[in-house]
């Protein structure tokens, strides 16, 4: 199905700055397909946050780390769909969207396996101390420096906050890795469904005591913030490690420094922070025994195409009056205002 009418769409600025060179080719390739569709750059935000007159100029928003509320999602009476490039929606008013007749849809498919692969290299790299070993040859000396062995993973237990989209890859991924266990809290997970991953549900307690690597793979919310407390890091074995390739907020960073710098666990490798970029004064910086990335560690040629093509499959299913994938807020669907939009037509200007 073609686009006959015309469809803006705003792409947040940031990408200019953070994705420069990496969505460019989706954007093209869809336009040589649909040149009624229509890209532009969108001027740049304060705190990557549009007013709500420059959002109301696009009929859909391209959306990398854009901020929407309540306050710059009023009065909208354009806008129809906000794209983002990944999964994480952390700084978008779901319910703000819907009552505004705005679908948002994300990008589950491109990010499974690039950050499953990510939060299985940091497993690695830190049962094999790889920046410890990595430090020692760099500074002149040898094997005899090393502050002690690795461990291997093989029959040990792995465990997860979360049951969803990317944890259940990890889990499949892991499968074949040699793992004793596999181990997950998630009150939204069926039983079903971790049973057919050879997944065993438990307690958030029980997670944190038995679990030797425990990835976080979990969404960021208000019942989620935190989760990861000075409490439940006191639960650990001293030998486990720590995994978070999801959102900074999720851990108690504070209580993370002060466990590795007390040895409550072995060590742990993140890729994500409370405050992103990682200020150069953060205590955690001087830890010994944590692997540091900047939220960029599944950040691979493969994520960027397929973000970038979902992202823009989202958009052009709405401008061809369909449904998208990824929908979030499913409940925009039979809002009046949404269904407005979504007919055919309703996007000539």
């Amino acid at each position: 199905m073609s686009v006959t009418k015309s469809f803006t769409i705003g792409v947040s600025h940031d990408f200019a700055v953070d994705a420069k060179g990496h969505y460019e080719a989706a954007i093209e390739e869809i336009c040589a397909q649909h040149p009624s569709l229509q890209f532009e750059l969108m001027p740049f935000a304060e705190e990557d946050t549009p007013t709500a007159a420059q959002l109301d100029q696009y009929d859909g928003i391209l959306a990398l780390a854009t901020r929407l509320n309540r306050t710059n999602l009023t009065g909208l009476r354009r806008l129809a769909v906000v794209s983002r490039w990944g999964v994480g929606y952390d700084r978008i008013d779901t319910e703000a969207l819907t009552d505004a007749g705005i679908m948002l849809a994300i990008t589950p498919n491109a990010v499974r396996r690039p950050v499953a692969e990510a939060a299985i290299a940091l497993i690695f790299a830190c049962s094999l101390k790889l920046v410890t070993q990595h430090k020692i040859v760099e500074s002149g000396r040898w094997r005899s420096s090393l502050p002690g062995l690795g461990r291997n993973i093989a029959g040990r237990t792995l465990g997860s906050i979360g049951l969803g989209n990317i944890a259940g890859e990890m889990f499949r991924m892991s499968s074949s890795l040699g793992f004793g266990r596999m181990i997950a809290t998630d009150p939204f997970a069926s039983a079903a469904a971790a049973r057919k991953l050879g997944v065993e549900m438990v307690s958030l307690p029980d997670l944190f005591r038995e679990s030797d690597f425990l990835c976080v793979n979990c969404s960021l919310s208000a019942g989620t913030k935190g989760i990861v407390s000075r409490d439940m890091l006191k639960l650990m074995k001293r030998t486990a490690f720590l995994i978070n390739t999801a959102r900074g907020p999720l851990v108690d960073e504070a209580a993370l420094t002060e466990a590795l710098r007390e040895d409550w666990i072995a060590g742990a490798g993140l890729d994500v922070f409370e405050t992103e970029p990682l200020p150069l004064d953060a205590p955690i910086r001087n830890c010994r025994n944590v692997i540091l990335a900047p939220h960029s560690l599944a950040w691979t040629e493969e994520l960027a195409r397929d973000n970038s093509r979902e992202s823009c499959a989202n958009l052009l299913a709405i401008a061809q009056g369909r449904l998208p994938g990824g929908i979030v807020n499913r409940d925009v669907i039979d809002h009046p205002l949404f269904q407005a939009k979504l007919e055919k037509g309703s996007f000539s200007r």
